[in-house]
């Protein structure tokens, strides 16, 4: 015992004392918890380019199955008009996947989108917008022009035959057709002329950056 305690002093029988140096912090990684997949979206079972009847419908699972199939069956062309990008509808992993499909089947297949208010979407982190940043060479999103005459509808056109509308105030209801090109031509050029005086927005700026 006498040893031991000589062994902690110095020459001048002082106490000894230690300079203890942390390794620095360590982080602990635990397992994340299984994260549960959003259930897969069955698309409306009409053919672009085929079906001519009007297709009704007043619920917000009805509208999926549409834009849904639209997203699937579009060859060339897809354009979107909407408020904010409606996360209940757009903002999933079907529209996800059945639009990353489209954009890099082809070279020229294109999707444009035009928003009123990007805030909610640049915040939220929409899965469109991530997809536009990926794939920016076919896809692209501008804000709407506020000095514009504002849309009384949100639509979705596919293709040259293929129409998706709802009106702003109800959105859960509209109609969607597939087989008519002439309505399908007022509503693109109604779109490209939004598109012709559209914006950049720095929210989507950000996000994409």
């Amino acid at each position: 015992m006498h040893d031991n305690a000589k062994d902690d002093r110095d020459d001048t029988g002082e106490p000894l004392v230690i300079d203890f140096q942390s390794p620095g912090r360590f982080d602990v990684h635990n397992p994340l918890p299984d994260q549960p997949q959003p259930t897969p979206w069955q698309p409306a079972s009409a053919r672009l380019g085929e079906d001519a009847d009007v297709q009704h419908f007043s619920s917000p699972d009805k509208v999926r199955a549409h834009a849904l199939a639209f997203f699937q069956q579009a060859q060339r062309n897809l354009c979107l008009y909407s408020p904010d990008l409606e996360p209940w509808l757009f903002h999933h992993s079907s529209i996800q996947q059945a639009c990353t499909r489209f954009l890099l089947a082809h070279p020229r297949n294109r999707l444009r989108i035009l928003i009123e208010d990007s805030t909610r979407a640049a915040q939220s982190g929409h899965r469109l917008l991530t997809l536009v940043r990926r794939l920016s060479s076919n896809a692209e999103i501008r804000k709407v022009n506020p000095e514009y005459p504002r849309e009384e509808d949100t639509y979705l056109i596919a293709d040259k035959s293929g129409l998706l509308i709802r009106p702003h105030r109800d959105p859960h209801n509209g109609y969607a057709l597939y087989n008519n090109p002439a309505r399908v031509r007022l509503s693109q050029s109604s779109f490209d002329q939004a598109w012709e005086r559209s914006l950049s927005d720095a929210n989507l700026r950000s996000f994409l950056l």
